[in-house]
């Protein structure tokens, strides 16, 4: 069997239209590939979308304010992505007199760009035949050639890598890595596979072994923690609030939010105390209720936030404080952005 030889034709015959499948421009070809990590077409579409019109180009990404950036990426999740995507563009302008590093090795300096998006532009926008292995690439090689260690070990990435470069085909880099990814996405998927109609089905280990289900292996992933987050929602009687920008290293860096109190929150003691207001505030707390009395669960890949509202209505907010009319303005987790859609709209 020649892996590409039917691959590729497949490929050229069945792929879906996709803005970025119509250019080799290097800049277009890692926006998408930076957008699509861990996220579905249909959902990321639409930001390629907004992305290339907001920056045409790479120095139009680098020249925007980081709020901007994490502005129109509100929503995607995994956010570090694109904060990453404009640092890398910065990088860019700044250290490569604007042109875009054309071979593996060097695209592998760019922040937030790893072995797969550096093949993937690197033989999309440039020729170069260096195989990409994602989700769909682990899945469709280690059914067709019943490959059961784990993808997401050590020796698993060495293993599938290594197979991904001896298939690719050398003259049509650019065809087969995304003819293998299309193949994996529409053809060989995680359920329900369309194996009767599938080019590899009289050479499918696992559909000879009848082990498709349990294919590709994955070692378990952590324990998921449970957080307990109680978002602080002042309001003035000149209609302002409070919000402030996340710092540090954990999840939202760099996105506002309303002051948060984490794990166990006595709503009398905050009565009495008033330990946030006394650095942010008046004094006179004249109302506070729950918005949500159940919390709303916030689901992450490695984390559960179990949160609460708490509206606060007060005498008066510190010179600070920004107008509620403005609060769009600012770059929020999709958590609190259905917030604000839903109580303050």
């Amino acid at each position: 069997m020649k892996f590409s030889k039917k691959l590729i034709p497949w490929y050229l015959e069945n792929k879906r239209e996709m803005p970025w499948r119509e250019t080799t421009d290097p800049y277009r070809i890692w926006l998408s590939e930076i957008i699509l990590q861990q996220t579905r077409v249909a959902q990321g579409l639409p930001y390629y979308l907004k992305f290339t019109k907001a920056f045409p180009t790479v120095k139009d990404l680098a020249n925007a304010s980081e709020e901007e950036v994490l502005k129109l990426w509100q929503g995607l999740g995994y956010y570090s992505r694109g904060r990453n995507l404009h640092a890398a563009a910065k990088y860019i302008i700044e250290e490569c007199d604007g042109i875009f590093p054309n071979t593996y090795k060097e695209l592998l300096k760019l922040k937030g760009v790893g072995d797969y998006t550096a093949s993937a532009i690197a033989s999309i926008s440039f020729h170069e035949p260096t195989a990409v292995v994602d989700g769909n690439v682990y899945r469709v090689l280690s059914r067709v050639f019943g490959i059961s260690t784990p993808i997401n070990s050590t020796q698993g990435i060495k293993e599938f890598k290594a197979l991904a470069q001896e298939l690719i085909d050398k003259e049509q880099p650019a065809n087969f890595n995304q003819a293998i990814m299309e193949f994996g996405a529409i053809q060989c998927k995680p359920q329900n596979p369309y194996c009767l109609h599938c080019i590899f089905n009289d050479s499918c280990v696992a559909l000879q072994k009848n082990s498709i289900a349990s294919l590709p292996v994955k070692l378990k992933k952590a324990k998921v923690k449970n957080r307990h987050l109680h978002y602080l929602v002042f309001r003035s009687p000149d209609h302002k609030t409070i919000i402030e920008q996340r710092t540090g290293k954990g999840i939202w860096q760099g996105l506002y939010q309303f002051p948060m109190i984490e794990g166990e929150f006595d709503i009398n003691r905050f009565r009495e105390s008033e330990p946030f207001l006394k650095e942010t505030a008046s004094y006179i707390i004249k109302n506070v209720y729950p918005y949500n009395t159940t919390p709303i669960i916030h689901k992450l890949s490695h984390q559960h936030l179990h949160t609460t509202f708490w509206i606060i209505d007060v005498e008066k907010l510190t010179d600070d404080a920004i107008e509620i009319q403005f609060i769009n303005s600012y770059p929020v987790p999709v958590l609190i952005d259905k917030f604000i859609e839903a109580y303050f709209s």
